[in-house]
């Protein structure tokens, strides 16, 4: 069963960070809030527990769509080609926020991602999922947590979650209720920005 950890975004306890980063270390899923709905990820180094989020989500993990979260914009470059100064002006308008931006992948991606030529970039307005990430010192794969339920869609309480996932994952992260909308998906590999999913985060910055 998945350890069960609470941790409160106002002022996120760095012990209990501490242990989610040992559990992604070591090659564990979790379970974690974001600034939309709960995300499932794992250590984007681990290529065992890359394996184990594809075989959850029933697809083969070099035709998988995972996002990459980020602490923030700084190493953008370990996984995207250069950007121009345009695009560049639009991620640090809108993030962190509710925003998935497809970018085009560069040459340095993990050999499971190697032939990727766009990448789904991530970085949540959510303190826990920020600190896990800095704690960890590179990004966490991740994909949300549909429900089959399609009325639900989308489990926004911590202790049903647990109790869906808790033999699937390795720790299940309780940062309070969640949303049931997921982010906006915006590509920017073009020539010009095109939505591909609308959800949270609002287009009018754009």
């Amino acid at each position: 069963m998945a350890k069960f950890f609470r941790i409160f975004e106002e002022n996120p306890n760095p012990r209990e960070i501490t242990k989610v980063v040992n559990i992604l270390k070591e090659g564990g899923l979790i379970i974690y809030p974001t600034d939309t709905v709960y995300g499932l990820g794992c250590d984007i180094t681990n290529v065992k527990a890359l394996e184990r989020i594809a075989r959850i989500k029933g697809i083969k993990l070099e035709k998988a769509n995972f996002s990459f979260v980020c602490h923030d914009l700084s190493n953008l470059s370990d996984y995207v080609k250069q950007i121009d100064t345009g695009t560049f002006k639009i991620l640090k308008r809108a993030l962190p926020g509710p925003y998935t931006f497809v970018l085009p992948g560069s040459r340095t991606l993990p050999n499971p991602f190697k032939k990727k030529k766009t990448v789904g970039i991530r970085i949540p307005k959510n303190a826990i999922a920020l600190e896990i990430v800095r704690q960890l010192g590179n990004p966490i794969v991740s994909t949300s947590i549909r429900d089959e339920d399609e009325v639900l869609e989308y489990t926004t309480d911590p202790e049903l979650i647990l109790e869906k996932w808790g033999d699937k994952v390795d720790c299940v992260i309780d940062g309070g209720y969640g949303d049931n909308e997921p982010s906006t998906i915006i590509d920017l590999s073009g020539d010009e920005p095109m939505v591909l999913r609308e959800g949270k985060g609002s287009l009018e910055i754009f």
